[in-house]
C-alpha cells in the first residue's frame, strides 16, 4: 500500500488552501453557469477521475491484521471551476499474508453553480489485492478485483440504462532497490475504460518519503469525435510521526487533457493511522 505521510506544515499548508479558498469560490445561477469550460473530476465517469491513488497502486499489502484508516481532503481547481472533496475516507486491513480489502469513500462539497460539483457520496471503490508475487524478493505482483460505484455527478454522464455499478481489474508491479523503488498498475472496467500508471519512491530518511507518479485513464464514447482522456501527473511528500500516526500532502496536475475531461490542478493533505494486532506471549 502506497502512503504519502506528509510533515505537519504541508498538511496544515493544504487545509488552509482548501477551505477558504472554497469558502471564496464564486456562484453563478444556472443561465451563466452554461457558459463554464470546465467540469469537476467528479463528474467524470472515467475510473479515477476525481481519486487515482485508489486504483492505481503499488503491489504491497498490509500486515495480516494490521488496518490503515486515512482521512484527507482534496481541492480540484479547473480553468473556470473548482471543486472540494472532504473528507475522503480510505480503509484497509490486512486480511491473510496474500490477501487485503479496501474501500475509499469521498465526500463532495456541493456548489451553488448548476454547472458546478453535484455534492454528496462521490464515486467510491472497494477492492481486495491479492498477492502473486510477496516479499521473497524484490519483486512483487498483485491482482486487485476492484468494485466502482459512480458518484450522482458521474452516474449524470451515463448513457440512459447504464448500471453505476462497473468492475475493474489492476495489475500492479513493484520493483525495490534499497531505499528506492518504483511501481506501475494497468487494468479495465467493465464499460470498456482503461488505466494505466506508475512512478517510484524513495525513503529520503527513516520518517520521510517522496514520490512521483503519472496516471492516464481513457475510454471511447458513442459520440462522434469525443473521447474520455485525463492524464495527471503528481509528487507527494510523507511523514510518520510515530509508528502508529503519520500525514501526507501531495499536488498534481494534468497533462494533454481538455477541460470537459477535469483538465486542472489539485492539492490534497491528510493524515493516517496505522492499528497493528497485538503481540501476546
Amino acid at each position: 500500500m502506497r502512503l504519502f505521510h506528509t510533515p505537519l506544515g504541508i498538511v496544515a499548508l493544504t487545509f488552509a488552501l482548501v477551505v477558504p479558498i472554497a469558502a471564496q469560490t464564486p456562484t453563478h445561477n444556472a443561465k451563466s453557469s452554461n457558459g463554464h469550460k470546465s467540469k469537476p473530476p467528479s463528474s467524470s465517469p472515467l475510473p479515477g477521475s476525481a481519486s487515482p491513488l485508489s486504483w492505481v497502486d503499488d503491489a504491497s499489502l498490509l500486515a495480516p491484521g494490521t488496518m490503515s484508516l486515512s482521512v484527507s481532503a482534496m481541492r480540484w481547481s479547473g480553468a473556470d471551476l473548482s471543486e472540494v472533496d472532504f473528507p475522503i475516507v480510505d480503509a484497509s486491513v490486512g486480511i491473510t499474508k496474500r490477501v487485503q480489502l479496501s474501500a475509499s469513500i469521498p465526500r463532495i462539497v456541493g456548489s451553488a453553480d448548476a454547472a458546478g460539483p453535484v455534492g454528496g457520496v462521490g464515486t467510491s471503490y472497494i477492492s481486495g489485492k491479492i498477492a502473486l508475487l510477496t516479499g521473497q524478493s524484490d519483486v512483487k505482483l498483485a491482482v486487485s478485483p476492484i468494485l466502482e460505484i459512480l458518484g450522482k455527478g458521474a452516474a449524470q454522464a451515463l448513457a440512459p440504462g447504464e448500471s453505476r455499478l462497473q468492475l475493474g481489474l489492476p495489475i500492479s508491479l513493484e520493483v525495490a532497490q534499497g531505499p528506492a523503488r518504483m511501481f506501475a498498475a494497468t487494468g479495465f472496467f467493465s464499460r470498456g475504460a482503461w488505466f494505466a500508471g506508475g512512478g517510484a519512491g524513495v525513503q529520503a530518511t527513516p520518517r520521510v518519503g517522496l514520490s512521483m507518479s503519472f496516471t492516464r485513464s481513457w475510454a471511447k464514447t458513442d459520440r462522434a469525435g469525443v473521447t474520455r482522456d485525463r492524464r495527471e501527473v503528481s509528487g507527494g511528500v510523507s511523514y510518520f510521526a510515530t509508528p502508529q500516526f503519520g500525514l501526507y500532502g501531495s499536488v498534481g496536475h494534468t497533462m494533454a487533457t481538455t477541460d470537459e475531461n477535469g483538465a486542472g490542478m489539485s492539492v490534497s493533505g491528510g493524515v493516517t493511522f496505522l492499528l497493528t494486532p497485538r503481540i501476546t506471549q
